[in-house]
């Protein structure tokens, strides 16, 4: 995830903690990818404890998502120049503090900032901990084995999270799916100061902080206009929202534009660019990050608004709702070996293609759902739908962003992937909650006066907001499947067999 080149083979004998290296990096990243989704599951219990609006609880999540992948590529530079063990273990630590602090927060504010930290380390961690997996493991065959290991980390930790935050939430309280973390990281830091060995890359060490204050920033003013689309005009009165034509609206929206214009604006001239520009401008590799971004749009509210649709319409626990988003993990792990193999045979475009039909097909049968279908006829086969498509999105996807990228940028490319996956998520999560909240809303008004069950109508316009959500999010998806038939043109000569099995 470095923006420098990635790391020759070398004569020197193998470090022989390497495999306990390994260890301490698959536990940094199994907590990154675990905060993911045990929030999710949490999430309903947090809000109603600290008195979250509906409007604003999307920040749980995005607070984190923002900048973890608003500050990935920088995080990525701090690792490669101050060393990658050395900001490994401070980003272990700093995720701990991080995480106490968000599961002794008091109220919604500190909540966020907690979440904001917790993002803002794991930034450092996630790029430090590839990296060091690249320059720990430089034989061929130990290297696969390495990332096999990282690679099944991430994919079974969405899994492993979804159980044990609803174990937590349903069995002790929902601090403790923040609390968690804090012995794991202290102990993995504890173990990366003994088995891990420092790396550092050598020549020019500038940092491109401008350029990472205006995409954050950027981004976080595009999030906040988004949401404040979905806020209450007078709470409690009244049940219109401020829309987007409201000034405070308006004004968010305006700022994050000049922002992010004046970010693009910068790394066309700065030496040292945070993201060269030439990395995105590529067909194959701009089409590759348009797809992850609006994949990761879609797929970040689905797992927030299924969760509440299982646990505030259903009446799910939060066990049971961890348990009922199984089948799309499995999916997606049982694919990626079935895809891996006909990567190489079929190329990327015959893969990625159905992939991503399967999954928009998946997210829109969502919007079947009501307040007593049942989960086997109605949400399981849309969790299989998604699943197998996202596995077939994934892997060719993550191929076709290295094409033809020079061994300067491959780290670049590499952290920039995971950046608009992230950002997507970010923006889909705010962006479907404000549609969310409109549809609620504009249900309540046509629908409550008179009514005769207005508990029943309540209930009713939850599902409406569901369905609007599902399909937006399926909109989503289906501008990823758009982008990928217009932008990637690779064939399966353009990708090497060893990226293959590295993505494998």
């Amino acid at each position: 995830m470095s923006s420098l080149e990635p790391p020759v083979p070398s004569s020197e004998a193998p470090d022989p903690k390497r495999w306990l290296a390994l260890a301490v990096i698959a536990v940094a990243q199994l907590m990154i990818v675990l905060d993911a989704s045990i929030v999710n599951i949490a999430l309903p219990s947090a809000q109603k404890d600290l008195g979250i609006s509906d409007a604003d609880r999307q920040w749980v999540v995005t607070a984190y998502t923002l900048t973890f992948g608003g500050l990935l590529l920088l995080g990525g530079r701090i690792a490669d120049f101050a060393g990658r063990k050395r900001i490994l273990v401070v980003g272990l630590i700093g995720f701990a503090a991080a995480s106490a602090l968000g599961g002794i927060a008091s109220n919604a504010a500190l909540l966020y900032s907690a979440r904001g930290l917790q993002g803002l380390f794991a930034a450092l961690m996630a790029p430090a901990a590839l990296s060091l997996i690249s320059v720990t493991f430089t034989e061929p065959k130990e290297r696969a084995t390495a990332f096999g290991v990282f690679g099944a980390i991430a994919g079974g930790g969405a899994a492993i999270g979804l159980i044990v935050g609803g174990v937590l939430t349903e069995y002790a309280s929902w601090r403790w799916c923040l609390g968690v973390n804090v012995p794991i990281a202290l102990l993995a830091a504890l173990a990366a100061l003994r088995f891990v060995r420092e790396s550092k890359a050598e020549g020019d060490t500038k940092y491109d902080i401008p350029g990472a204050v205006l995409v954050t920033v950027g981004l976080a003013s595009l999030v906040y206009g988004f949401t404040e689309a979905a806020k209450l005009k007078d709470p409690g009165r009244s049940m219109e929202v401020m829309g987007w034509t409201a000034p405070g609206t308006m004004t968010f929206l305006g700022v994050a534009i000049v922002l992010l214009v004046a970010f693009v604006l910068w790394e066309r001239r700065t030496a040292n660019p945070l993201l060269p520009l030439r990395v995105a401008l590529d067909r194959n590799r701009g089409g590759s990050y348009l797809v992850f971004l609006f994949v990761g749009a879609g797929l970040f509210a689905m797992f927030l608004f299924l969760t509440f649709y299982f646990q505030a319409t259903l009446g799910y626990t939060p066990l049971r709702s961890g348990f009922a988003f199984l089948p799309f993990s499995i999916g997606i792990i049982a694919g990626a070996g079935v895809i891996s193999q006909l990567l190489p045979r079929l190329g990327p475009k015959p893969i990625m293609l159905p992939g991503l039909a399967s999954a928009t097909i998946g997210m829109l049968l969502l919007t079947r759902v009501t307040a007593d279908t049942s989960y086997w006829t109605h949400v399981l086969p849309s969790l299989v739908l998604l699943s197998v498509g996202m596995a077939a999105v994934f892997i060719p996807a993550s191929s076709t962003a290295l094409v033809g990228v020079g061994s300067h940028d491959a780290g670049v490319a590499s952290a920039l992937l995971n950046t608009s996956q992230q950002v997507g998520g970010s923006l889909g999560t705010a962006l479907l909650n404000t549609l969310y909240g409109g549809a609620v809303t504009a249900f309540l008004t046509d629908n409550l006066r008179g009514a005769a069950n207005p508990k029943q109508v309540a209930a009713d316009s939850l599902v409406h907001g569901y369905h609007v959500a599902f399909f937006w999010g399926g909109m989503l998806l289906l501008a990823a499947l758009v982008a990928a038939t217009l932008l990637i043109v690779a064939k399966k000569d353009d990708i090497p067999a060893e990226d293959a099995a590295a993505v494998a």
